[in-house]
């Protein structure tokens, strides 16, 4: 299974007047710095502060009456619960989200008020997959993976789409374009849009340091497993190991993989509270963070980047504004 332009076109006809198209900003201050032309898509400012919203309602809009009466079942630490929860109250559906119980407060109350029902877990001693199989079996629901399905990342794919429409209408076609990556799915989308657009365009999915299974898989050719002995704010890109469809994507579509320390997220950030004028979750601010700590070279060149998300709690955002003050 696979996903392809024309799959990404569909979802974008479903999703038309539904999802925020977002816009494409610049930043002078982030242009100069880099000596390089920098388009910014602010996907935490789509609904539900991230991207997510787009490939769960791409899923969930296909469903047959009989399954919408029956509701949805994810599991997620917060932004596809929130995509789930919003898709489905938009199609008159029941959802139940399988959450960490300690997912950012923003994210479980966010998930509440749109109308899901929460069932909370322990990361350390509970299986996520195991309790969403569970109730999925028990209720006659519908389970929608966060990342690893065809119409999810056909819906993911739209912002890529997005991007190089955007771009075009600005007679520009970006040398690299950079994304978040925890599990795949936007990636997988956004890369098959973009590569299938225009194949020169080079594409790199950007990890946290403590949960690199992309860039470690690329290294040794196979899709691998991580066992983290660390854990990292970027709650979004906790994946421990890609998906199976969204691993046979990126390993073909992604050119590289970048990975970018704790400081450097909260530098990031800051910059873009402080430059951009913008609120970003860790997870959504991994892309900037790479370019902004010199990962890539792009001096002289146009690039793209997703910040992914918005969906940050008050007490991480104000300790990143107050160790990166002047970022």
């Amino acid at each position: 299974m696979t996903v392809h332009l024309e799959d990404i076109k569909k979802a974008a006809d479903r999703l038309r007047g539904i999802a925020i198209e977002t816009p494409i900003h610049t930043s002078a201050v982030l242009n100069e710095r880099l000596n390089a032309k920098v388009f910014i898509k602010p996907e935490c400012l789509q609904h539900i502060g991230a991207f997510k919203f787009r490939g769960a309602y791409n899923r969930l809009c296909q469903m047959s009456d009989a399954e919408r009466a029956k509701g949805a079942v994810a599991f997620s630490s917060g932004n596809h619960a929130q995509g789930m929860a919003y898709a489905a109250k938009l199609l008159g559906m029941n959802a139940t989200i399988v959450m960490p119980s300690d997912a950012p407060s923003i994210k479980k109350e966010g998930t509440e008020r749109l109308g899901a029902s929460i069932r909370l877990y322990d990361r350390a001693t509970e299986s996520r997959e195991d309790i969403a199989a569970e109730i999925a079996a028990s209720s006659g629901a519908t389970l929608v993976p966060a990342f690893d399905d065809i119409d999810v990342i056909a819906g993911q794919g739209t912002c890529g789409l997005e991007i190089m429409q955007q771009l075009a209408a600005r007679h520009c076609i970006p040398d690299v374009v950079l994304s978040p990556c925890g599990g795949g799915g936007l990636l997988a989308g956004l890369s098959t849009a973009i590569k299938e657009t225009n194949s020169a365009t080079k594409i790199y999915g950007v990890e946290p340091q403590n949960y690199d299974d992309h860039s470690i898989s690329k290294a040794a050719g196979l899709r691998t497993k991580i066992a983290p002995q660390h854990s990292t704010s970027c709650d979004a890109l906790m994946a421990t190991q890609p998906g199976e469809i969204t691993w046979s994507i990126n390993r073909k579509t992604v050119d590289d993989f970048l990975v970018v320390s704790e400081d450097e997220v909260a530098h990031a950030i800051s910059f873009a509270f402080r430059y951009l004028k913008l609120v970003v979750e860790p997870g959504g601010a991994v892309a900037l963070a790479a370019l902004l700590h010199n990962k890539l070279d792009i001096s002289g060149g146009s690039a793209a980047l997703v910040l992914s998300g918005g969906n940050i709690d008050s007490e991480t955002f104000a300790s990143c504004l107050q160790d990166f003050p002047l970022p």
